[in-house]
């Protein structure tokens, strides 16, 4: 406290003694004038005197006036060595500048950037050449306004001056505190200095001096620049040592205040010298009359008369008249220093030190300015700087373009608005006119003088002088600048200086001035520096002309972005586009490690395989084409000289019996290294094998040698290269070809001949075939293993060895073409006494037409067998003697044709439609199969002895739904629930059926339809508001005049990123979500389609990811061509304009940008989490999904950041974010407290197929609904990540169970530490983390009168809960909406998950009242009209006469053969349950299944009858 105390006093105390005893002036110039405090302030408006001349009267420049270049030729050019009439000096001339400086700059380009650039002609006298091979533009940007100006006629634009408009020195301590305080030393009141005290110190900043390009090297940047608070002081050498002169005039004054009074502060001696200084400069203002709130008149035409008088070279000289040699850029030296090659030089060699200074500022005290008349020199009107786009341009031509931009009244309407009359006639302008005859000009103008432009007119008009309209407007101001201003030294109310002071500084000239600060002596230079008179000391040797000078440089372009840019810019953008590749990369590689380590898992799991007793093994590679990769094989011979081939593996590939042939051919190659070997197989595709090297090859045929011995075959070998031994290979394409043209020409004359006719050139046709291939068709045999894989059963079934035994009539082991065409014929068009006899046969070995028990017992067997493993052996034990008992065959020896036939008979109708399904792509085989099957149906429909079609679709098996519709015929059926009466049918037009589908199409995704509708509304939305804000309303950013495209497209992409983005998060709050789903919500909202819509948004977030890229790839060459006078406007925060123009490389953009930095890395992580997130990979990593998905924490954070730096605009993305960032953190606080609580196991079983049955004590308050799932991770495993498992307990039961098949790394992983051999090692069961519950579609299923289940493979778990829920709650008398369920399991054999079957028989049991209808299909087996599995229908329907239960099952439930036909079950339904008017149908399996349900649904839907609902969920 008392240190602030005093603090305190120190101030008071100071400022009571302090030496400022007025009112220090303002740097900016606000408040000067009292009533309008703006009123000359920097930043503010030019004031008019008279009205805008614009062609809209608004801002639009007027488009019928002549080119300036034009003018400029035609008007400005003539002899240059003509010296002023008035004998005034260059030094005059550069200090008049430095006051117009002063006072007025208007040359900041405006924002947006508006061009007019000036059109040069090819035939220009100096930029022409340049015309030769692209367009000349003088660049010309629209200098900044009024932003409140230019929106009507009534208020047209106004332009800024960027300085303040009054003589307060703003040219020497800048427009603003801050500019003065980085001029000020802070010590002693001075002015910063370089390391020579009487020069200023140079710039290290961009921040306020303007720092335009060198025109001759094109030189840019703040280095080498002086600082001075005018930030165009650095325009040319003759302008710097003006600045310098007042810099250092300020430091003298200082210095001698410091000396006589050394308690002064460093603010009051700064202050004192400031006042001092801006004094005499107001008395020095007579060069120049200037003026108050300065109008664009005089900004834009009267002060530019000054061109005339400046020369193109300016002579510099010691104090001895000595006139020294200038140091051109080039090295050679020159009388005078260049004009045109002095713009914007960094570090000048004529300019290095303080008597460089004095050297220059002498030579222009002494030399004579050129005249006062319209000539202005090239230096100025053709080598004036200009871009690095093109650097040169017109100083006069600049001017007049200006005043087009300012909207200058014509030079005649000046005149009248000064009270002078209007010129008529050119020589009314000048007299000299007439001598010189502008004609020109006057072509220019179209004779028409009321067009002549100010500058030009008041050029004209000058002659020895400023002519009247100059003079006018400079007198017009001159007493307002003087009476106007509250700090004008002479008024003696603001109380800066006593009248003895305002004496002295009258009398002070800059003659003095230069006294006391060069090196001059009172004798070096004249007294009134501003003129030369003969007498004055050291006059000029000669007038300074062009040719005694040093060239001025030639115009030059400059490409921005170049051509190392555009090849390292695009390799970029190539890379950053490649990143999805790169993470598609990794995957894959991921991918495979995973398999690799999975394969090694599975292989230690499984335990060693069964060994042959082998007796030589090879290791080589395989070739089976030229479009395959060769894959390595093993090479076996046993004991029985079969060679078996595996794979890597060592899963076997093929085998081949090399004691049963003939002769062995072996083909050897003699090139590349020879490695090739074929080894010839009759009858099969080739061998091909390629070895290490030679060295393996000849122990392998050494092999083959060794055991000639015990072989009837002869080996022969022959060599040949190794292109030819491919060539003459049979590979296994070529035979698969051979085998399917077999199979096309085998299958034509058995039907489709009768069927349909098949044009000749159609594929089976051999017309078009090789003779070389017709003679290999027609003579192939097929091997049981064709044959075999032809019937899609394995090669040692009893069936398939009995029907190749049958048609083998030779017994060479091969089936000819008519061998088994025979066969085949009777199977596809026999007769039901034909087929069963053909059946009979296949076991009759003897052919005595008798078949003994034992044959009879076989012959069923074989047809059980096709079963694979869907029956055990006691089942099929079982089925035999149920078969035997049916028919009465227990006391036969043997059976007869007639007894097999008559067991048969039942079943005719079934057996009647059998046919032989050949496995195979062929078109032609399936339509010659449909026809066939239609027509024999409908023949049998015409020739049935039922009394009707219907009675016939019921008997006969054809229809799916027949259990349904033979359960009402029969009247079993539900009980009467039904209030609604059943819906009238309507027969409509085919546009009414589509409205109708469409109407039910919208009733099913109404919720769907509304949430995408409003998501994508909003995204749209906010995509548009950006890309119309962009597009037409910013303005001020310059977006319309530069990147137009660019920025639309990403602006409008990132303002629907911002949105997706966040709001994805809401669609995995799986708490709330379960939440919600019990609330009103779940009517309005698909909760249960959350997933889907999360990838929806996912997938439209990632493709406008990319389209927000290409928007930026566009921004970035653009803003890599453009201007930074463009950059500035768009990028205000980040680019202030100085005049440099060089915009920045690329790699600022995309690697020293906060954006770009943080761009490039979203891609590269959105790219990963993408890739990672596929159907494929996530079913092979999980973890690598687990893993990248963590990464939306990244993602968010560098989104946060990507938009912060607000290189546009302010950022927005936070706002979309915080609010489903809340909801989401609550959900994941709920999640993160359940699992953290171990939940103990009390019970692990392994089941079969790889099933493992976990129950696990149910935790306190854990409250669920049947078909739920929860998120289940195991410790033991060595990860932390959670799967997702749905629970198949019933929420009655006390504890929870899960099946959870092992089908990847984690869940055979897990099947693993639930293994008993490891349960012993760990002596408990690992415990479980548990997340959850959480709901989803299947919930509703009680929500249906009717409800349809349908569970494919695991998928079968959630119905699992939800049919002993519903049991439950009818034996407990609960309320179920629900009054019928059908439960559909589709398996592909009941042994792979037999968990089921004792769920379903405890569902059996306990339903009293026939809620439940179950029907399982076993898909492993084909339909039952396949004659494959004819027998195994006849055997399942007499086992279930008899035991009344399913011979697969055990079940009372139906079982069916095949795939379920969703279509005709769902039809049946509509007939049962006629008085529904929705039925809900939810199914769980693989992605096809759901589909082919899904597709069900919907054509069910297109008719006027009960609606399907469906529900689904994919594993």
């Amino acid at each position: 406290r008392r240190a602030s105390f005093i603090s305190s006093l120190f101030l008071i105390f100071g400022l009571i003694y302090s030496s400022i005893t007025w009112e220090v002036q303002r740097y900016d110039g606000w408040y000067n004038n009292l009533a309008y405090h703006r009123r000359g302030a920097a930043g503010a408006p030019f004031m008019r005197l008279l009205p805008a001349r614009y062609s809209d009267g608004s801002y639009q420049p007027l488009q019928e006036l002549p080119n300036a270049r034009l003018i400029s030729n035609a008007a400005m050019s003539g002899d240059p060595a003509l010296l002023s009439i008035r004998n005034q000096t260059v030094l005059s001339v550069f200090f008049g500048y430095h006051v117009v400086l002063e006072i007025a700059e208007s040359r900041i380009p405006g924002c947006p950037p508006e061009f007019m650039h000036i059109p040069v002609s090819p035939n220009d006298p100096v930029h022409g050449s340049n015309s030769s091979t692209h367009r000349v533009l003088l660049p010309f940007q629209r200098a900044q306004w009024d932003q409140s100006t230019g929106k009507s006629p009534n208020n047209p634009r106004t332009q800024v001056n960027h300085v303040t408009a009054w003589i307060d020195g703003s040219s020497i301590y800048g427009s603003s505190s801050s500019w003065s305080d980085a001029l000020r030393s802070f010590q002693g009141g001075l002015l910063s200095s370089g390391s020579d005290k009487n020069m200023p110190k140079q710039s290290d900043n961009n921040y306020f001096m303007w720092s335009a390009p060198n025109p001759c090297n094109g030189e840019t940047g703040p280095e080498g620049l002086y600082e001075f608070g005018n930030a165009w002081a650095n325009e040319n050498i003759f302008t710097v040592a003006e600045g310098i002169i007042w810099f250092r005039y300020h430091n003298y004054l200082a210095s001698q205040l410091h000396e006589d009074h050394p308690s002064w502060s460093d603010e009051e001696l700064f202050q004192n010298a400031r006042k001092r200084v801006i004094a005499t400069f107001q008395v020095e203002r007579k060069v120049l009359l200037c003026f108050l709130n300065f109008s664009p008149e005089f900004q834009a035409a009267a002060v530019r008369f000054g061109l005339t008088l400046v020369p193109p070279g300016v002579y510099m000289r010691n104090r001895t008249c000595h006139y020294r040699s200038v140091v051109n850029f080039d090295g050679r030296t020159s009388p005078a220093v260049r004009l045109c090659n002095s713009f914007w030089n960094r570090n000048n060699p004529n300019l290095k030190s303080a008597q460089d200074v004095d050297d220059l500022i002498m030579g222009m005290a002494s030399q004579i300015a050129e005249r006062e008349d319209n000539v202005i020199v090239e230096d100025l009107r053709d080598y004036m700087y200009g871009t690095l786009k093109f650097s040169r341009s017109d100083a006069a031509a600049l001017t007049i373009q200006r005043g087009r931009d300012f909207g200058l009244p014509s030079y005649n309407e000046v005149r009248e608005a000064l009270n002078l009359s209007p010129v008529q006639t050119w020589g009314e302008i000048n007299p000299k006119l007439n001598q010189t005859n502008p004609q020109d000009l006057s072509e220019l103008y179209k004779n028409d003088i009321s067009k002549l432009e100010l500058f030009v007119g008041a050029l004209l008009e000058g002659d020895g002088g400023p002519g009247p309209v100059v003079t006018s407007i400079f007198l017009d101001q001159f007493d307002r600048i003087r009476n106007a201003d509250r700090f004008w030294f002479e008024n003696k109310q603001n109380g800066l200086f006593t009248e003895e002071e305002i004496q002295s500084i009258r009398n002070t000239t800059y003659y003095d001035i230069l006294l006391a600060i060069t090196s001059a002596e009172s004798e070096d230079i004249q007294k009134n520096v501003f003129f030369w008179l003969n007498g004055d000391p050291c006059p000029q040797p000669q007038p300074v002309t062009a040719s005694d000078l040093q060239p001025c440089t030639k115009a030059t372009s400059m490409s921005y972005f170049d051509t190392s840019s555009k090849a390292g810019y695009g390799i970029v953008v190539i890379i950053l586009f490649f990143f999805p590749v790169v993470s598609l990369l990794v995957a894959y590689l991921v991918a495979k490690i995973r398999a690799a380590k999975y394969r090694k898992f599975l292989k230690r799991t499984r335990g060693p395989s069964t060994n042959l007793c082998v007796i030589s093994v090879c290791l080589a590679c395989e070739w089976q084409g030229y479009t395959e990769t060769p894959q390595p094989v093993s090479l076996v011979i046993d004991k029985n000289k079969r060679l078996h081939i595996y794979s890597e593996n060592a899963n076997p590939l093929r085998s081949h019996n090399l004691g049963n042939q003939e002769w062995l051919e072996v083909l050897l190659s003699n090139d590349h290294q020879q490695r090739a070997l074929l080894l010839k197989i009759p009858k099969e595709y080739d061998l091909v094998l390629f070895f290490e090297d030679s060295v393996q090859r000849s122990e392998f045929i050494g092999l083959l040698h060794s055991d000639e011995e015990g072989m009837t075959s002869c080996l022969t070998m022959t060599e040949m290269s190794e292109k030819e031994l491919l060539k003459e290979a049979v590979t296994k394409e070529q035979r698969a070809q051979i085998v399917e043209t077999f199979f096309r020409q085998l299958l034509k004359p058995v039907f489709c001949s009768q069927v349909l006719e098949i044009d000749r050139s159609d594929a089976g046709d051999l017309s078009g075939v090789s003779s070389k291939r017709t003679r290999e068709v027609l003579q192939c045999e097929l091997t049981a293993a064709e044959f075999a894989c032809a019937l899609g059963l394995r090669p040692d079934s009893l069936f398939v060895e009995s029907m190749f035994s049958l048609a083998d009539k030779d017994g060479n082991g091969y089936l000819s073409f008519q061998e088994f065409l025979d066969v085949l014929v009777i199977f596809m068009k026999g007769t039901p006494e034909e087929k069963s006899k053909l059946l009979f046969s296949m076991h009759d070995i003897r052919g005595d037409g008798f078949l003994s028990k034992e044959d009879f017992c076989s012959l069923l067997r074989s047809f059980l067998e096709i079963s694979s493993n869907v029956l055990s052996k006691s089942q099929a034990e079982d089925a035999t003697a149920a078969m035997l008992q049916a028919a009465g065959f227990d006391d036969k020896e043997y059976i007869t044709w007639e007894d097999f036939h008559l067991l048969l008979k039942d079943h005719e109708n079934v057996l009647k439609f059998a046919q032989l399904n050949i496995k195979g792509d062929m078109s032609l085989l399936f339509i010659c199969l449909t026809l066939s099957s239609q027509q024999s149906l409908l023949h049998a429909v015409e020739n049935s002895p039922f009394e009707n079609e219907a009675e016939f679709m019921h008997n006969c098996p054809v229809d799916f739904g027949q259990e349904l519709r033979q359960r009402k015929k029969l009247g079993f059926s539900s009980p009467k629930v039904y209030v609604k009466p059943q819906r009238e049918r309507y027969i409509r037009s085919p546009v009414q059926q589509k409205i109708q589908h469409f109407k039910r199409f919208v009733e099913n995704y109404r919720r769907h339809i509304v949430c995408l509708v409003v998501i994508y509304g909003i995204t749209a939305g906010v995509a548009l508001d950006r890309c119309w804000y962009y597009g037409l309303q910013a303005d001020s950013s310059g977006v319309p005049e530069t990147s137009i495209v660019g920025i639309i497209v990403s602006r409008g992409s990132a303002a629907a990123i911002s949105f997706l983005f966040p709001y994805m998060l809401l669609t995995v709050c799986r708490n709330l979500i379960t939440i919600f789903r019990e609330t009103f919500l779940n009517r309005y909202i698909p909760f249960d389609s959350a997933i889907d819509l999360h990838r929806l948004m996912a997938m439209t977030a990632i493709i406008l990811t990319v389209v927000h890229s290409l928007g930026h790839v566009v921004n970035v060459y653009i803003f890599c061509i453009s201007d930074l006078s463009i950059l500035a406007c768009l990028f205000p925060k980040v680019f202030s304009n100085n005049g440099s123009e060089l915009p920045l490389k690329w790699t600022f953009w995309i690697f020293a940008t906060v954006p770009g930095l943080t761009g490039v890395i979203l891609l590269l992580i959105l790219a990963f989490m993408y890739v990672f997130a596929t159907h494929y990979f996530r079913r092979i990593s999980f973890r690598g999904f687990w893993i990248t998905h963590y990464f939306y924490v990244l993602v968010y954070a560098l989104t946060v950041i990507h938009g912060s730096f607000a290189l546009l605009q302010e950022p927005r993305f936070y706002i979309y974010l915080i609010p489903p960032a809340l909801l989401y953190l609550l959900d994941k606080l709920i999640s993160l407290s359940r699992k953290k609580v171990e939940i103990p196991v009390v019970k692990a079983e392994l089941l079969p197929s790889g099933v493992t049955y976990l129950e696990f004590k149910r935790p306190q308050g854990f409250a669920y609904r049947s078909g739920q799932w929860v998120r289940v991770a195991c410790l033991e495993l060595g990860t932390d990540e959670y799967h997702p498992f749905t629970l198949t307990s019933a929420p009655h039961e006390d504890t929870l169970s899960l099946h959870i098949r092992a089908v990847g790394p984690w869940t055979s992983k897990l099947r693993e530490v639930y293994n008993p051999d490891r349960l012993q090692e760990l002596g408990s069961y690992p415990k479980l983390y548990l997340d959850g519950p959480f709901g989803e579609g299947h919930q509703e299923w009680k929500d249906f009168e009717v409800s349809v289940l349908v569970g494919g493979g695991i998928g079968v778990t959630p119905f699992a809960s939800i049919l002993k829920d519903l049991v439950f709650k009818s034996s407990t008398k609960l309320r179920v909406q629900c009054k019928k369920v059908y439960f559909i399991w589709v398996t592909r054999t009941q042994r792979q998950f037999e968990w089921v079957s004792d769920i379903i028989r405890e569902v059996e049991e306990m339903d009293d009242q026939e809620l439940v209808s179950v029907h399982i299909y076993i898909t492993q087996l084909a339909e039952k009209f396949d004659l494959r599995t004819t027998m195994l229908y006849v055997c399942e329907r007499h086992f279930q006469k008899v035991w009344n239960r399913s011979l697969f099952t055990g079940l009372r439930s139906v079982t069916h053969f095949g795939r379920p036909p969703f279509l005709a079950f769902f039809s049946s339904l509509q007939e049962v349950h006629p008085e529904v008017g929705k039925i809900g149908v939810f199914s769980c399996g693989p992605p096809g299944l759901t589909k082919n349900v899904e597709k069900a649904c919907q054509q069910m839907n297109k008719r006027d009858q009960a609606y399907f609902i469906h529900h689904y969920e994919n594993f």
